[in-house]
C-alpha cells in the first residue's frame, strides 16, 4: 500500500498492511540531523513517512531579525519551533471585529505550500490540509486573555467573529478540496491544558460546541475526513467531539491522564486513534530501547482491530532526541505489520 492508503485505511477505522505514521510537525534540527534538509518534504519522503501536514501560507513584512507581521497584523517572534509565537494582537478591542478585515482566502499564494506537496506525492503520500476551528483564530486576533474574557462577556461579539471565523476555515478547505483534491483536513485547536478545559465546561457547550459540530459538518459536505487535534485532558469533550462527526482524534495525551486502551475501548468503533509515544518524557530523555517497548505498547493498545495511526503525543519538537524517533520509526516497522504479532 501507499502511504496515502494506508492513512486512509486507518481514518476509515479500517486495517492497512502496516500501521502509517506521521506528525503534525517534524522539527527543523531534527530533520536536518536524521536527512540533511529542513524541508519537511524532504524529511518526509526521507524518513517514509505516510503523511505530510500543509498549512495555509500567509506573506510577512519582517521588522527586525527575529519579528515579523503576518497577513493578519499579528506581530510575531520567530523562536526554535517550527511555530512563531504572537506577541501582539492586532485586535484590541473584539467589539470591532467587523471593521476588521480578513486575509483573502483564495489569495494566488494562499495555497503555495499545499500545490507543491500535492504535485510532490500524488498519490503517494497523505496530504493533509491544516486549519482551524473555533478558538484559535480568535485566541491570535484578539489575545489570549482577551479571548477567555470575551467568551465570558462578550459572547455576542465573540459569536459574530467566530461566525467569520468558521467561514473562513471553511472556505479555506473548500477551496484546497476543490484546486487540489485534498481529502483530509485537520483542526488543530487546543482547549485543554493537562487538567481539562480551559474554559468552563457550560460555556463551552452553550458557545463552542455548537460551532464547532457546524465547522465538521462543513467539511463533511466537502467530503472530507476530518482529524481533530487537541492534546491535554480532552475527558470533558471526547465523547461530544466524537459524536460531531470527526473521523480521528488526535493524541490521546498520557501527560493529560489520557489512556490509550481506554480510549481505543470506548471510541475506537467510531473514530482513528492517533498517537501516543510520550513526546515530552520518552522521546526527550528515553533511551532507544525504552521508545521501542513504548512504541510497542501503544502498537498493542491502539492498532488492533485497524483505526490507529502512530506518532507521538503532539510532535516532534526541538527537545526530541533525533535518534529516539528514528527509533520510533524503526519500533514502528517492527511491531507494527498486520497481523499483528501477539
Amino acid at each position: 500500500m501507499t502511504g496515502k492508503q494506508r492513512v486512509l485505511c486507518a481514518l476509515r477505522r479500517e486495517e492497512p498492511d502496516c500501521v502509517p505514521t506521521f506528525e503534525w510537525i517534524v522539527d527543523r534540527g531534527v530533520c536536518r540531523a536524521l536527512c540533511g534538509s529542513d524541508d519537511p518534504l524532504e524529511a518526509a519522503e526521507a524518513l517514509d513517512l505516510d503523511a505530510v501536514v500543509v498549512r495555509c501560507d500567509y506573506e510577512r513584512r519582517r521588522l527586525d531579525s527575529e519579528t515579523y507581521v503576518d497577513e493578519w497584523g499579528s506581530r510575531k517572534r520567530i523562536t526554535a519551533e517550527s511555530l512563531d509565537v504572537v506577541t501582539e494582537s492586532p485586535l484590541k478591542d473584539i467589539r470591532d471585529h467587523r471593521g476588521f478585515r480578513f486575509p483573502d482566502p483564495q489569495a494566488p499564494h494562499r495555497f503555495a505550500s499545499l500545490e507543491r506537496a500535492v504535485r510532490r506525492f500524488g498519490d503517494r503520500k497523505a496530504v493533509i490540509l491544516n486549519v482551524r476551528d473555533v478558538f484559535s483564530d480568535i485566541r491570535d486576533l484578539v489575545g489570549y486573555e482577551s479571548a477567555l474574557i470575551a467568551l465570558i462577556a462578550e459572547q455576542d461579539a465573540y459569536r459574530g467573529l467566530l461566525d467569520r471565523v468558521v467561514e473562513y476555515n471553511r472556505t479555506l478547505a473548500r477551496t484546497a478540496r476543490e484546486r487540489f483534491g485534498v481529502e483530509i483536513v485537520a483542526t488543530t485547536d487546543d482547549i485543554t491544558d493537562t487538567r481539562g478545559l480551559i474554559m468552563g465546561p457550560d460555556l463551552y457547550s452553550s458557545v463552542l460546541a455548537p460551532r464547532f459540530r457546524e465547522v465538521i459538518r462543513g467539511f463533511k459536505e466537502l467530503g472530507y475526513l476530518c482529524i481533530k487535534h487537541c492534546d491535554g485532558n480532552i475527558g470533558e469533550v471526547i465523547g461530544e467531539w466524537v459524536d460531531s462527526g470527526i473521523d480521528c482524534i488526535d493524541p490521546v495525551d498520557p501527560n493529560g491522564g489520557m489512556d490509550l486502551e481506554a480510549v481505543k475501548r470506548a471510541y475506537g468503533g467510531q473514530v482513528c486513534i492517533k498517537g501516543n509515544v510520550n513526546c515530552e518524557t520518552t522521546l526527550v530523555a528515553g533511551t532507544e530501547e525504552e521508545v521501542d517497548r513504548e512504541v510497542r505498547e501503544c502498537i498493542r493498545k491502539g492498532a488492533p482491530g485497524g483505526g490507529y495511526i502512530l506518532s507521538s503525543s503532539n510532535s516532534i519538537h526541538s527537545g526530541v532526541k533525533p535518534a529516539n524517533y528514528r527509533a520510533m520509526l524503526t519500533a514502528l516497522r517492527r511491531y507494527g505489520t498486520y497481523p499483528l504479532q501477539s
